[in-house]
């Protein structure tokens, strides 16, 4: 059977009609009824009282036309049957050119009651009949005196065609009214559920007994309560969000088998399976009346299917059961094959992105390192001087676009460290600001006992401004972003979906935007390298593999939420650190000083090898070239005076730069060894950290790094030189006192020092141990700054003497720590850099710069004296 639009058949009756409800307001009106009352407009009816719309006439004190209009509706609804009103004098507003006036009007009116499920009056509709036609011609029939004379053929004439078109309205009125009652027993009669809702609330206007059927008994009647209050039990389910969503789009919305739960008269629940359809019903200015509601339950459907489902299972359970030796085989095969295949197309793709890098790297250095030869060349001009900075710049550009593809390889050597992003999103604030415009509005919401992470600060900055960048992008540069930072535990049950990720504690950063949103498709590709949905020369497509790679490397999880038009939600899960952040890393600002030691290159690019050739040289430096690592070792086999050892990692050749540099060393024992690379290819970095005792300059890098750099392993040097010689000249006149295994030293004097030892040069310690022996004092040495809290949290120590470069956290970070926990403890830095480069030291903290002697050494304990150890717990 066709659908039928009962709305368009009210709207379309040439005949007035008008819906109250039980106190008198109007519901609704057609258009024949506006037109009869002075051309109205519907919205300025609905809602509104009947007699505040039409008012008493203030020519009619005793106001008869209301009180007639009214005691008719009042029997209406006492005795709940239709009222006819056969004439009704009753003035009317009408607009004219000076403004409202009050129109008399004769009208025929039928009030007929609608009823609802327990018989009371809901509404009342009104069929109207405009008859003052017919009473001015009787009124000018009666003033021209032939009202009491027999009727001339004229009258007669016209009465006899006012009655044919009484009639005919009568006929029409009873086709009408015929019509209504067929259409209103198919709608309740109608196989499927059919129901109205009116307004943003969703208002129950009809409803067929199918659908009454579908929900069952209700204490209440349906008829005139909102969706949400006659079916509370829906909440939650995701109908009454459809309907919101129909009704502000304006778009029909078509479900099939989705399940409703309702709630029975005894309280018990009943699932139900429903196809259905939610079709808006517009206005003609296109907005939204109401929402008609059609479908058909098939639940019993639904049950077949699921019978059928559970017999297929079983059928291929038994078919399974009997070729499961076969199928477990192949299925093994397969995911052999899978993880070979993942594994090779990962394997290739670091090894593309890593040689890429490391070309490029090469490039940008050549590039890089004679910008800053010609620019010591043409100070003073200051044209020239800004073109070689926009240069540098560029180059400077090229240098993260490298970092990125490492970051995607997961390749970069990574410097984590103890973070505390309450602090480092304080420290991004304005940053991320000043790129997002002042039309995106920053939210920034940090949740309560925040915990630390170990993580790269510098790659984390970078990870949460690319999302902050490709955020801004998506929203147009108008919009809202939000940067959540909370706790978050993964268990075991997210784990089982995700298996990449190591169930645990993890700090949780999330960037929401209120941006265009990603298509499923997009989403699956978003971490590819290289994807992008930018415009050419908006973007490389790098921004968020580097981020999913820098997560992936530091032992995370990374998780992308997105919907086309709402938005989207990126959450970074980085592991929990159980210690305290560590202090900034120290950024060198010390003048740039040269040298005159011998410094062997070993570069296979010979563009690349002459610019670091100019660059030390200009820096002062004697330099010897190798073109790689076999002509490297012959000329440090030839026995020519070499101070530092300065070889890319990435060497063509037999002769890796790990292995050249170990060889050199035992030629040389005095040998400073520097590498440098744009991509180490895990020969010096293992698990995202760079090996112990591995210095590492970064390509590109700037002439005041490769000088600062130089410098510190020289004193470095010069200080196990001198201890070596001191220690050779009094070692045999001073007593050594061996140092306890255990880490609580044992003091043999009462002027002995106990004293815990930073380096992570052996070298240095090994010979540092001597010293301190010799001088009459009890020494433990370790490399790294953890070790040392460790072991102080463990022993009893007088003294801390440490190094500023040191593994993981830095030399100042353990001082600071130390001076907050053991007050008692004695602290010295040792360093290679000057008090300019380390800035200003804590009053209770001595500087030792390296290169220093014995005598030096002595004197500094000497003036610690006969020193209480420190408490091993916190002050």
């Amino acid at each position: 059977m066709p659908h039928t639009n009962y709305e368009k058949i009210f709207r379309l009756s040439p005949n007035p009609y008008m819906l109250l409800t039980a106190d008198l307001r109007f519901v609704d009106m057609n258009d024949a009824y506006l037109r009869v009352t002075g051309n109205r407009r519907r919205e300025d009816l609905v809602g509104q009282p009947l007699f505040e719309v039409f008012p008493n006439d203030p020519d009619d004190p005793n106001n008869e036309p209301a009180r007639q209009l009214l005691a008719s509706l009042q029997r209406v609804l006492d005795e709940r049957r239709p009222d006819h009103l056969a004439l009704i004098r009753y003035a009317v507003p009408r607009q004219t050119g000076s403004g409202e006036v009050l129109e008399e009007r004769f009208w025929s009116a039928t009030h007929t009651p609608i009823l609802g499920e327990t018989g009371e009056v809901r509404f009342i509709l009104q069929h109207t009949v405009d008859v003052t036609e017919v009473q001015t011609l009787k009124r000018a029939l009666r003033e021209s005196g032939r009202g009491t004379e027999e009727p001339d053929p004229v009258t007669l004439l016209l009465e006899a065609g006012l009655l044919h078109r009484a009639q005919r309205v009568q006929e029409t009125n009873t086709r009408l009214e015929a019509e209504r009652h067929h259409l209103r027993t198919l709608f309740d009669q109608a196989p499927g559920f059919i129901a109205f809702l009116s307004g943003p609330d969703h208002v129950f206007e009809m409803t067929n007994q199918a659908y009454l059927q579908l929900i069952g008994p209700r204490p209440q009647p349906l008829l005139g309560q909102p969706v949400r209050q006659a079916l509370p039990e829906v909440v939650g389910q995701g109908y009454f969000e459809l309907l919101d969503m129909v009704y502000r789009s304006a778009e029909p919305y078509v479900g099939h088998g989705m399940q409703v739960r309702l709630r029975q008269a005894d309280g018990s629940w009943r699932e139900r399976y429903i196809d259905f359809i939610y079709q808006p019903i517009l206005r003609k200015d296109g907005t939204v009346a109401g929402i008609f509601v059609q479908g058909n339950d098939v639940t019993q459907q639904k049950q077949v299917e699921q019978e059928l489902r559970r017999y297929r299972e079983h059928l291929e359970e038994l078919v399974e059961e009997r070729t499961s030796a076969l199928e477990q085989s192949e299925a093994e095969r397969r995911l052999a094959e899978a993880a070979l295949t993942h594994s090779q197309r990962l394997e290739a793709i670091g090894k593309l992105t890593g040689g890429v890098a490391h070309d490029f790297n090469n490039v940008l250095h050549i590039i890089g390192g004679n910008l800053q030869l010609v620019r010591r060349q043409i100070e003073g001009d200051e044209s020239a001087m800004r073109r070689i900075d926009q240069a540098v710049s560029a180059v400077e550009r090229g240098a993260r676009l490298a970092s990125q593809l490492l970051a995607f390889a997961r390749r970069q050597p990574l410097e984590p460290v103890v973070v505390d992003p309450r602090r480092l999103l304080g420290q991004l604030d304005e940053l991320l600001r000043r790129a997002l415009g002042e039309s995106i509005e920053l939210e920034t919401v940090i949740g309560g006992g925040l915990w630390n992470t170990l993580v790269d600060p510098t790659q984390l900055e970078n990870a949460i401004l690319n999302l902050v960048i490709n955020a801004r992008d998506a929203m147009d540069g108008e919009g809202q972003l939000t940067i959540e930072a909370s706790n978050a535990m993964l268990d075991d049950h997210y784990v089982q979906s995700h298996p990449d990720v190591a169930p645990g504690q993890y700090v949780l950063i999330a960037i929401s935007d209120t941006g265009c949103g990603m298509s499923r498709e997009v989403q699956e590709r978003a971490f590819e390298p290289f994807y992008t949905t930018k415009a050419a020369g908006h973007g490389t497509g790098l921004g968020l593999s580097m981020v999913y790679g820098f997560v992936k490397q530091s032992g995370g999880h990374i998780k992308l939420y997105s919907e086309e038009g709402y938005g989207t939600t990126i959450k970074i899960y980085l592991p929990r650190s159980m210690q305290e952040e560590a202090e900034p890393p120290v950024v060198l600002q010390g003048p740039v000083e040269g040298g005159t030691e011998t410094i062997l290159v070993v570069e296979d690019d010979p563009a690349v090898r002459a610019t670091v050739v100019d660059l030390l040289t200009d820096l002062g430096y004697r330099v010897l070239k190798a073109h790689d690592g076999q002509s490297a070792l012959a000329i440090v086999q030839s026995g020519v005076a070499i101070d530092l050892l300065f070889t890319d990692v990435v060497m063509p050749g037999p002769l890796r730069s790990p292995d050249l540099a170990r060889q050199a060393k035992q030629l040389l024992p005095d040998l400073e060894v520097l590498f440098t690379s744009g991509y180490t290819e895990n020969a010096i970095v293992h698990g995202g950290r760079l090996d112990p005792g591995v210095n590492l300059l970064s390509k590109p890098y700037r002439r005041e790094d490769l000088a600062r750099k130089l410098r510190h392993l020289f004193r470095n040097r010069a200080q196990r030189q001198a201890l070596a010689q001191t220690v050779a000249t009094r070692i045999g006149d001073v007593p050594a006192v061996q140092a306890t295994p255990s880490p609580a030293l044992a003091a043999t004097t009462p002027d002995t020092l106990r004293i815990l030892f930073v380096e992570d040069n052996e070298d240095l310690r090994v010979m540092t141990e001597d010293c301190v022996q010799a001088l009459g004092h009890a020494i433990l040495c370790v490399d790294s700054a953890e070790s040392a809290l460790a072991r102080l949290q463990a022993g009893r120590f007088d003294v801390l003497i440490t190094d500023v470069n040191l593994p993981g956290m830095s030399g100042l970070e353990l001082v600071r720590l130390a001076r907050a926990h053991y007050p008692a403890l004695q602290l010295v830095v040792a360093s290679g850099y000057g008090s300019e480069d380390l800035g200003a030291l804590a009053d209770n903290v001595l500087l030792l710069r390296k290169p220093y002697d014995i005598a030096e050494l002595e004197v500094l304990l000497q003036g610690f004296g006969q020193h209480q150890a420190a408490p091993a717990q916190e002050a």
